[in-house]
């Protein structure tokens, strides 16, 4: 069976698509936790961080990059913003396909939680 995230780069499920390139596909979080909440993910299935290989060093870099240019374009990037990515059930993650949390538009504490 796919995974949720799956069925949204193949358009079985409509994400509200913020990003989309070859690679990569940004969308606007269901449960924001922030005033802008966008989850950033490969449109190659990855489970986990830890199912990470070197051949998808390149591919976890766009992610990043791209969640730098989104805080741009999103206009946060110069007073700050958070990005995360949880592993596995103890580090929070909840769909087993690697996402990034880009939340911006408020000022965030630490720790975390």
């Amino acid at each position: 069976m796919e995974c949720l995230f799956c069925k949204m780069v193949n358009r079985d499920i409509e994400p509200d698509v913020v990003y989309e390139d070859e690679h990569v596909l940004a969308f606007n979080d269901i449960n924001p936790q922030a005033p802008t909440h966008v989850l950033i993910i490969p449109k190659k299935h990855i489970a986990t961080l830890n199912d990470i290989t070197p051949e998808d060093l390149t591919l976890v870099g766009r992610l990043q990059h791209t969640a730098a240019t989104l805080a741009r374009e999103l206009g946060f990037a110069e007073d700050g913003y958070r990005v995360v990515m949880n592993c596995n059930d103890h580090g929070g993650q909840s769909v087993y396909h690697i996402h990034m949390h880009l939340m911006g538009g408020r000022r965030f504490t630490w720790p975390a939680g």
